[in-house]
């Protein structure tokens, strides 16, 4: 896909979105009902995460033209690439949009140098002219040598470099990639997300990333936009998300507690009859959340006495050890995963069924509005 010029009735100036991409996006897909909105800007990479069904790789599908919106609008650099409504649909080939997938979807009888300029020539370049500028790109990303080379010859890594090249040989505006990395080895991806990274910091058109994986998303992202049941859930830099968790996904992503209920002068009460003490007495009475580390939850054989102020009777529901590190899921009033050390797993004897007491600072539970 790429950078034919669009035709100019399809372009509506700035009541189209101004520069960057604004998506509206509403789709009925099967089990599947998207209305996601997003904007990005040129030079930003926005990663959108969410479990597998949420509807990630939808809204790239909506923005690249392989699934047309039931209602909505893609708005690209002041440009209508989709507006059922105006009944305006650009076809994927027309758009301005580079694709890098999942798989790469590399032709397999053709070398690497011709799997680059293959874009190029479906857009009318020139043979000579498309070899060379294949080859420029391929040497760009670092893979001169291997520009005969078949796709079956090349690692993941380096097929990987070639998709990316044959995405940005065209020129494009915007970059669409599909879980880049989910490919690869664990031993290899590091490897490649630093090469990656590298690579898109030289292309200044807007970036959208999907992937599952917050380590990508903290190397290569700008910012994120949560997408869950096909509906943004969370959006802002990765930092904001992490600091303020708003769904249990998205906890479970970054690897806290989230527990919702009424806070009263200090007390958050939850649906299931807990209580949580927090310190911070500024943040407004009402519906709220609050996160809790797993680090910061002490476990006790007996209800503790001294300086926590929350504490909690609970019930072991599953004992999980990875390493030096237990992770102890806890059933009660409050349910909550605890992390303790192999050695305390020992002393507690801890395995399900167990009765203990879990106990937190209220210095440790930060609470925000919901």
């Amino acid at each position: 896909m790429s950078a034919t010029p669009l035709a100019p009735e399809t372009a509506t100036g700035d009541d189209a979105g101004g520069v960057g991409l604004r998506l509206d996006a509403q789709v009925s897909l099967g089990a599947l009902d998207l209305d996601v909105s997003l904007e990005a800007a040129p030079g930003e990479l926005v990663a959108l995460l969410g479990p597998n069904g949420a509807g990630k790789t939808t809204v790239l599908r909506c923005v690249a033209g392989l699934q047309p919106l039931d209602a909505g609008r893609v708005c690209l650099d002041g440009t209508v690439l989709d507006d059922p409504d105006a009944e305006v649909f650009v076809p994927p080939e027309q758009r301005p949009v580079g694709v890098v997938f999942q798989d790469y979807l590399l032709f397999p009888s053709m070398s690497a140098l011709e799997n680059v300029a293959f874009g190029l020539r479906a857009r009318g370049v020139g043979r000579r002219e498309a070899r060379a500028r294949a080859g420029a790109w391929l040497a760009r990303v670092g893979l001169d040598d291997f520009a005969r080379h078949a796709p079956r010859q090349l690692s993941g890594g380096q097929q990987q470099r070639v998709a990316l090249a044959r995405a940005l040989a065209t020129e494009p505006r915007l970059l669409l990639l599909d879980e880049p990395l989910a490919a690869l080895d664990a031993g290899h991806r590091n490897e490649v997300r630093r090469d990656l990274r590298r690579h898109l910091a030289s292309f200044a058109g807007v970036r959208l990333l999907v992937t599952h994986d917050p380590v990508d998303a903290y190397a290569l992202a700008d910012r994120v936009v949560v997408i869950e049941q096909g509906r943004v859930s969370q959006a802002g830099t990765l930092a904001q998300v992490t600091a303020h968790p708003r769904s249990r996904y998205v906890a479970e992503l970054v690897g806290v507690n989230l527990l919702a209920g009424d806070l009263r002068h200090g007390v958050l009460t939850t649906s299931t009859g807990g209580v949580v003490v927090v310190a911070d007495l500024e943040v407004p009475d009402g519906p709220a959340l609050a996160a809790v580390r797993p680090q910061a939850i002490a476990l006790h054989p007996e209800e503790p006495h001294g300086s926590p102020r929350n504490c909690w009777r609970a019930t072991v529901a599953e004992v999980d050890q990875h390493a030096d590190r237990v992770r102890v899921r806890l059933e009660g009033s409050v349910p909550v995963t605890a992390e303790i050390t192999p050695a305390a797993l020992a002393e507690l004897r801890l395995q399900p069924g167990v009765a203990v007491w879990a106990s937190v600072k209220a210095t440790e539970v930060a609470a925000y509005p919901s």
